[in-house]
């Protein structure tokens, strides 16, 4: 489901638009409007509950996640910090809008229970594969090489921005599974202060890419109230969308706002961001075909292996056999199936070659604009 394209940024006049607000979460969520915010993507503390030091075969350290903000003093308390930020985070969401939610086994599966509680809807968990995961050390587990997303609406039935066509591309031209094969955050793209990891769960840009291009629009508010490194301003900016990000650690927040001012403001050419949908193009039937003369009556289709046909009538209907029906019908009949596009199955032979007959809608929308 897609939305329109969003308001110009002139209209949002109440929001701190391109900001790190530094503080905690719940009380800078608190200051945002209700409703203005249209997607939020959160990388909250996991809750690792690690009870002693990671040490390597060789006995190194490992550089693991021990920080304060990633302590709780039970799973209560956990819960009850979970669900007071997801709340303050449905408040601020637009009707319409989304929320991404990424998690490791220590808390993801509280966080979609909570999730429904609070009455989201989810539409998809998304499995982040890491293909350079770090090992188990011990040899006593399976090594973690997943973590998940929630991907959930704030009310069901609601429309909801999915740029399916964009991800479609972005997956050589076949329907984005929900299994994203993505490296850990390392090399260049790794920041560090002083020789040492600036963020402990610093997030790879590419993940933030997927999950920002798939579910918001050029011009949109994303914000992120956990914002770390600025990972997720970083693509925002990128993409041409506004960013909103809320982070305690005035450390992060500073390595965050260099790495922001460091990235270039995005071409204005909105042919760069916007990814045509077929649903945004004017209606043509396969009948405006015949009846222009991008197609003959007695025609006949094939699909593109050539073991179905079908002949052209002169109302707009296909014959094959002795079955008569729409484009589509048609070709659901010969597969055994309820329903099948007849756009993407029907091609005309051109000079020995088949040609898709979206093809030629194409060719009659751009001689027709």
């Amino acid at each position: 489901m897609s939305k329109p394209s969003r308001r110009p940024a002139a209209d949002k006049p109440h929001l701190p638009l391109d900001e790190i607000l530094q503080g905690d979460c719940l009380q800078r969520l608190e200051s945002l409007p209700e409703r203005s915010i249209d997607l939020i993507f959160a990388d909250p503390p996991y809750n690792l509950q690690l009870q002693n030091e990671l040490v390597r075969p060789n006995q190194s350290l490992v550089d693991a996640v021990n920080d304060d903000w990633d302590k709780f003093e039970s799973l209560q308390a956990y819960d009850a910090f979970t669900r007071a930020w997801l709340a303050a985070c449905r408040r601020v969401l637009k009707d319409d809008g989304t929320l991404w939610v990424i998690g490791s086994y220590h808390n993801i599966f509280r966080v979609g229970s909570l999730l429904m509680d609070l009455d989201f809807w989810i539409l998809n968990d998304v499995i982040w594969h890491k293909s350079n995961p770090m090992p188990n050390f011990r040899g006593t587990r399976f090594t973690n090489a997943t973590e998940t997303l929630i991907w959930a609406q704030k009310a069901r039935n609601q429309r909801y921005t999915f740029n399916y066509h964009a991800m479609k591309h972005l997956n050589d031209e076949k329907q984005m599974p929900n299994v994203w094969h993505i490296p850990l955050c390392s090399g260049a793209e790794r920041i560090k202060v002083n020789g040492k990891k600036a963020h402990a769960t610093q997030k790879p840009e590419a993940l933030l890419y997927r999950v920002i291009l798939a579910s918001s629009n050029v011009g949109d508010v994303v914000l992120d109230p956990f914002f770390g490194s600025g990972t997720t301003g970083a693509v925002a900016k990128k993409l041409g969308r506004h960013f909103i990000g809320i982070e305690r650690e005035s450390a992060y927040v500073e390595v965050a706002r260099a790495r922001l001012a460091a990235i270039q403001p995005v071409p204005p050419d909105q042919h760069l961001w916007v990814t045509p949908s077929k649903r945004d193009q004017a209606r043509v039937s396969f009948g405006t075909l015949v009846t222009a003369g991008y197609m003959d009556v007695g025609q006949v289709l094939y699909d593109k292996t050539r073991r179905y046909q079908a002949v052209v009538c002169a109302d707009g209907t296909l014959l094959a056999g002795t079955f008569r029906g729409s484009i589509h019908k048609v070709a659901a009949h010969l597969l055994g199936q309820s329903a099948h596009n007849g756009w993407e199955f029907w091609y005309v032979e051109r000079g020995g070659v088949l040609m898709s007959i979206d093809s030629l809608r194409e060719q009659y929308r751009t001689a027709h604009k």
